[in-house]
């Protein structure tokens, strides 16, 4: 029976500002992508997304990014790998307070917007998370886009490693995300975005942009919880993978 992980990045307001509605979302998925304060995130709303992942059994995860909260972590920063290995540490080791006072497990990493992005190509960047979430704890599972030089890297240093699809973004034929910049970048049509998750699942296979097949491997499922009406994409995604005799779990 085929199975996968749903996850969404939540807690990504700070502040007064707030950005999706994680008590919708949250219900629906299996694996909280948490955001740790450079992007987005503060310490009140780590605390309190922490608490209702808890309390719905969701699986937490750290969220780091790039320190950009003016361009919500999407904006590439030119840093040095050991730059990049630090704000890792930093962030991840911020959410590691929460989970320990409330008693929770930290489960996974997964970098966040233009960090995640860009380490999909860059080897050294790559590397370089992967050696910070390893020295961190050699037990957290690293989330990546699948097939990437970040999954590449989690694997050659031993960590477990959960290769991620996304059902709201559309992919080019090398496989990489489209850029948020470029139309047609985000799927707005839950329709849409529910046959391509099938696709991948039961084909293994994503259709790029430009037409062509791309291979997919499932691991994990992403769907945005700042994009508007995520949680009624999430209901239905899930519902359609229910329908589909799918197992939704995290992972182990």
């Amino acid at each position: 029976m085929p199975e996968i992980d749903f996850n969404s990045d939540v807690g990504e307001g700070f502040s007064l500002y707030q950005a999706g509605d994680d008590a919708a979302v949250l219900p629906h998925i299996t694996s909280a992508n948490i955001a740790c304060g450079f992007h987005a995130g503060d310490s009140r709303t780590m605390r309190q997304t922490v608490a209702l992942a808890a309390r719905l059994g969701v699986a937490v995860g750290a969220h780091p990014g790039f320190q950009d909260l003016q361009g919500f972590g999407r904006r590439l920063m030119e840093l040095s790998e050991d730059e990049v290995y630090e704000l890792v540490v930093y962030q991840v080791g911020a959410l590691m307070g929460f989970t320990r006072a409330a008693g929770v497990a930290l489960k996974h990493v997964k970098p966040h917007g233009a960090l995640y992005n860009f380490a999909a190509t860059h080897r050294g960047t790559a590397q370089a998370i992967c050696r910070a979430v390893k020295d961190i704890d050699p037990g957290l599972i690293l989330f990546g886009l699948c097939g990437s030089e970040l999954t590449q890297a989690a694997t050659d240093c031993g960590l477990k490693v959960a290769h991620e699809v996304f059902a709201d973004r559309t992919y080019q034929q090398d496989g990489t995300l489209t850029p948020r910049g470029q139309p047609g970048a985000m799927i707005d049509n839950v329709t849409v975005a529910v046959d391509q998750v099938l696709n991948m699942l039961h084909r293994g296979e994503v259709r790029s942009t430009q037409g062509t097949w791309v291979p997919v491997r499932a691991e994990t499922l992403c769907i945005h919880g700042d994009q508007p009406g995520a949680a009624a994409f999430a209901r239905s995604i899930r519902q359609a993978l229910l329908d589909e005799g799918v197992v939704i779990r995290s992972p182990v």
